[in-house]
């Protein structure tokens, strides 16, 4: 998304329009005793990462500038020493003063006020490096795509709204303060920036006690941070190996707050509380991550560093990150060479590049970056080793042809070859792992193996553990067992999540104890899968308790479409029906350009056996989206359970081709086809649509089936040759 700038103000600053408290006790009195730890802060991204506007903090170009994106532009200037935007789209201008900063490098973004206490992101960011490197310039946030205003994506929609998508990461003590029945915000901050509250929590005690008599002067981090270990590399050892006790790493768990891609379960961040009493994290599932594993969206650094031999062997943040400046400790490769043998792997024997370059830096192999927001490349943080046979199996990038981009996947493996280099062995659950995750059906034996194998990190094991929701055969309560109960949170949390698949009349044996987890995420998942059916006395106290906690965490993102959903969702399995209704409409108020909430709101009128209602909803969605392919493919589902099955297939081929990534509109749309009598016309389809999905056993197999209908050899034979594949 491009809601969030990793970026950050030199000096803490109290906002005026929005804190309601003075500066926290704990950063204003910091300076007094820790000067070098605030001067090396000021360094941070921490430190700018929102200010308000003014002549220090802006680096935009303001004067008489013009920017300018398909139909909209926009038009910045001064005026008494403020910043203003004059923003348009075709022929409606609006003019708005720049409230706040967001962020600094290698971008800038800037917020404007559009109602009272609520704050976008406006659509064009300053690109901050240097003219040399493309920058100090005006762009758009999604410069290859026309952004109209009935998009979701749109500034003026909830997703481009500072104080439900990015404020609690950006300041200190953020409260969203949003009332879900005015549909408004009241966000204050304690502090405008990310300070010393943020890592260190509220120290006011310590400030007192040592500004009185100069007793503690103490400036650690936290306390898990004193670690009585080193990290050692023994004679003859490649990589060093934690000697000591173990490292209590638990302090990342602030880092991960905003470092992660997650849902919040209560307003605002409290830190040092353990990560999983405030987030429900997203796993590793597509389309935010690869198939093995790497970031494809802007998912930040805990999931791939959660999959890391980095992350296992007890490494943290601050081996590698300044703790105050945020910045690397070391330049170049002396940083990972502080534990990996210089002798072994910073010669060409290891990297195969001319010493110095580009392809000899560690990272550009184990780390290779994406690009977000334009212009700001970030670092994948799983350290995994090139693999160009997954490359050219599942799409998946890799860093051999990233760098070559005139390179194809073949070119990488023969290079690989000639440099003696062993081809990576995957054991059967790691290669099933991939197949999983790259939408293959798989027997339930080996899906069950991918969970229970311990040389796979803990949150794959856990993504396999979550997408059993996906299996189409039957699951014992036997088989989840094992991680309702184990040591693991996320795979106690992963087994919550699906504990839908027992059998109702157990379930509440199942998972009872799961509403009294130590961690409220877990008792939140448990609460969610237990929502329909009987709980006997014994759970009934522990069930409130928890289903109290899932309300207050769906309430934390009601301010858009999918929160006012889920509660919608959670009112149907409570069978309150008339709840659900008003949920579902009240999603369609808040973001009308939502296309989930009309199909769940149709899909809900379908199950009251109301099709003049369903019709209505489809057409004031497609009216509202019409380039929604889950509206015209619902819609055309609704025609064909109605006996219109004509109407309906240039539906599914709209769908089709508006989301072609999506291998069931293609088969629904030539199952359609045939349908309607034309069986070599839905054959052609297929093998149309196929080449994107090779081994895509439900498609290979309706070719098979339509080309014996045909009696067409020839088609039969292609698609056996792609059986073959799976």
């Amino acid at each position: 998304m491009v809601l969030f700038s990793s970026l950050l103000k030199v000096m803490l600053v109290l906002s005026t329009l929005f804190a309601t408290n003075t500066l926290a006790q704990g950063d204003s009195a910091c300076v007094d005793c820790h000067t070098e730890q605030v001067n090396k802060w000021q360094q941070s991204d921490h430190a700018k990462a929102m200010a308000i506007a003014d002549s220090s903090t802006v680096k935009a170009n303001f004067d008489k500038q013009t920017a300018k994106h398909y139909g909209q532009k926009a038009y910045f200037y001064k005026n008494k020493g403020k910043y203003f935007v004059d923003i348009s789209y075709n022929d409606k201008v609006q003019t708005l003063e720049i409230a706040y900063t967001f962020g600094h490098y290698p971008l800038q973004q800037y917020l404007v006020e559009t109602k009272a206490g609520s704050y976008q992101v406006l659509p064009f960011a300053w690109d901050s490096r240097d003219k040399e490197e493309g920058g100090q310039r005006w762009y758009h946030n999604y410069a290859n795509e026309e952004i109209k205003p009935e998009d979701r994506l749109h500034w003026r929609q909830p997703l481009q709204n500072w104080n439900g998508m990015c404020a609690d990461c950006h300041s200190d003590g953020l409260k969203r303060n949003y009332d879900v029945q005015q549909n408004r915000f009241a966000s204050e901050f304690s502090n405008i920036n990310v300070g010393c509250v943020s890592c260190h929590g509220d120290k006011q005690q310590h400030s007192e006690q040592a500004t009185k008599n100069k007793a503690d002067t103490t400036h650690v981090t936290h306390s898990s941070t004193v670690d009585k270990g080193v990290w050692k590399r023994e004679f003859g050892e490649d990589t060093a190996r934690w000697i000591g006790a173990k490292r209590d790493n638990s302090f990342m768990d602030n880092c991960f707050s905003c470092h992660s891609l997650r849902a919040p379960l209560t307003d605002g961040i409290e830190p040092n509380n353990h990560f999983l009493d405030q987030f429900t994290p997203q796993l590793l599932q597509a389309p935010a991550y690869h198939v093995d594993g790497q970031i494809k969206e802007e998912v930040y650094v805990y999931g791939s560093f959660l999959q890391s031999k980095m992350f296992a062997k007890g490494v943290n943040c601050i081996d590698c990150h300044d703790q105050h400046t945020m910045k690397v400790k070391i330049p170049g490769n002396g940083l990972c060479l502080q534990c990996h043998a210089s002798e072994v792997f910073d010669k060409p024997e290891h990297h195969n590049h001319d010493v110095g370059s580009e392809g000899a830096q560690c990272v550009n192999c184990h780390m290779p970056d994406n690009r977000y927001m334009g212009v700001d490349d970030r670092r994948d943080h799983s350290f995994k080793i090139p693999r160009p046979e997954l490359s050219k199996q599942f799409s998946s990038p890799n860093a051999c042809t990233s760098c070559h981009q005139d390179k194809d996947n073949d070119w990488a493996l023969n290079f690989m070859k000639s440099w003696k280099i062993k081809p990576r062995i995957d054991s059967k659950t790691q290669r099933d792992f991939f197949m999983l995750k790259s939408g293959q059906p798989l027997a339930l034996d080996s899906h069950l193996a991918i969970i229970a194998d311990d040389n796979i990190d803990v949150i794959s094991r856990a993504t396999a553990l979550q997408m059993l929701t996906f299996s189409t055969q039957e699951i014992s309560s036997d088989a989840l067992q094992p991680y309702l109960h184990h040591e693991q949170e996320l795979l106690r949390l992963a087994a919550a999540s699906v504990g839908t698949l027992i059998n109702s009349g157990i379930r509440a044996q199942a998972l009872g104890h799961l509403l009294d987890d130590p961690r409220k995420a877990i008792r939140v998942a448990a609460a969610r899968s237990m929502v329909d059916i009987y709980m006997p006395q014994a759970n009934l106290a522990s069930f409130n308790k928890a289903f109290k906690e899932l309300t207050v965490s769906l309430e934390q993102s009601g301010w858009r479409g999918e929160g006012r959903l889920n509660q919608g969702l959670l009112a149907i399995d409570k069978s309150n029906f008339s709840d659900a209704e008003k949920h579902f409409k009240e999603a369609i108020r808040v973001e009308p350009y939502f296309d989930a909430a009309y199909s769940n709101l149709a899909e809900f009128y379908r199950m009251q056996n109301k099709p003049a209602q369903v019709i209505s909803v489809y057409n004031a969605g497609l009216n509202k989206v019409p380039s929604s392919a889950l509206l015209n493919y619902g819609y055309g589902l609704h025609l064909v359970r109605n006996q219109q099955l004509p109407k309906a297939v240039p539906l599914f081929k709209k769908a089709m081709t508006l989301d072609p990534a999506n291998s069931q509109y293609g088969y629904v749309y030539a199952l359609s086809v045939d349908g309607t009598g034309d069986t070599k016309q839905a054959i052609a389809i297929l093998k149309s649509i196929i080449a994107n999905y090779p081994q895509n056993q439900q498609l290979v197999e309706l070719g098979l089936s339509l080309a014996q209908k045909a009696q067409d050899k020839p088609s039969f034979d292609y698609f056996m040759g792609l059986r073959g594949t799976y």
